[in-house]
Order: C-alpha cells, then sequence, then structure tokens
C-alpha cells in the first residue's frame, strides 16, 4: 500500500488536480473541501502527509492544524501548508505547530509542490 495523502482545499478543480497527480505517482490520496471534514478523513485514514490549504471556509487552515497537534493518534502528522495568503503571522504560526514547510500557491508549478511533498513524505 503507498503512502497516504491528505489534500484540504476548498477549491475543488485545485483539489481534483493534486488529486490526480498525487494519485498517479502511486499514494493513496483523500481530499477534504474544509477543516471539519478534514479531521474526520484524517482520524479516518490516518495519512502520512496532509496538504493543507490556509484560507479555508469556517476554520482557517492554521486553526486546524492547532487542533490536529491535539489529536492523540494524528497529531504527529505531517502538514505542509499551503496557500495564497502570503502573510507572515501565518507563515510564523504554521511553523510553530510543526508545518514542515509553508507554500504559495502561486509560486510553484504542480512538479514542484509534487516533489516538495515527495521529500517530506519520505524523510
Amino acid at each position: 500500500m503507498g503512502k497516504k495523502i491528505l489534500i484540504i482545499e476548498d477549491e475543488k478543480m485545485l483539489a481534483e488536480m493534486y488529486y490526480d497527480r498525487f494519485a498517479h505517482e502511486g499514494y493513496d490520496v483523500y481530499s477534504a473541501f474544509d477543516a471539519e471534514e478534514g479531521m474526520e478523513v484524517a482520524k479516518k485514514v490516518k495519512p502520512d502527509l496532509i496538504l493543507l490549504d490556509i484560507l479555508l471556509p469556517r476554520e482557517n487552515g492554521t486553526d486546524f492544524l492547532e487542533r490536529l497537534r491535539k489529536e492523540k493518534d494524528i497529531g504527529e502528522t505531517k502538514v505542509i501548508a499551503y496557500s495564497n495568503y502570503d502573510e507572515e503571522n501565518s507563515k510564523e504560526k504554521a511553523k510553530s505547530l510543526g508545518a514542515k514547510d509553508y507554500l504559495i500557491k502561486t509560486n510553484h508549478t504542480p512538479r514542484e509542490v509534487l516533489a516538495i511533498v515527495r521529500k517530506h513524505i519520505e524523510e
């Protein structure tokens, strides 16, 4: 069985594009479109890595990450934050909560995101 990736992204087109790319690379991929659904899926599948959008409806990604870190079985899950929200406080908060990386969506091609995910999921 391949490594499991959970994509938490409210932009369905972007989520589908990354889903297809990661699945094509042999990962078991799961999607969620908001933080609440993301937590449910994370608890169920226990992913090896979460690709987490920061700007989500109702609860933002850093608040999700804060809750994730308190969960017994999944609190140590690797997380890569990614967003178009290029704000220093958000980056610092995500990093302080253990995000492996904080990517600005417009600064990275899907191929680059895949390479970064691969690097972190295999370490």
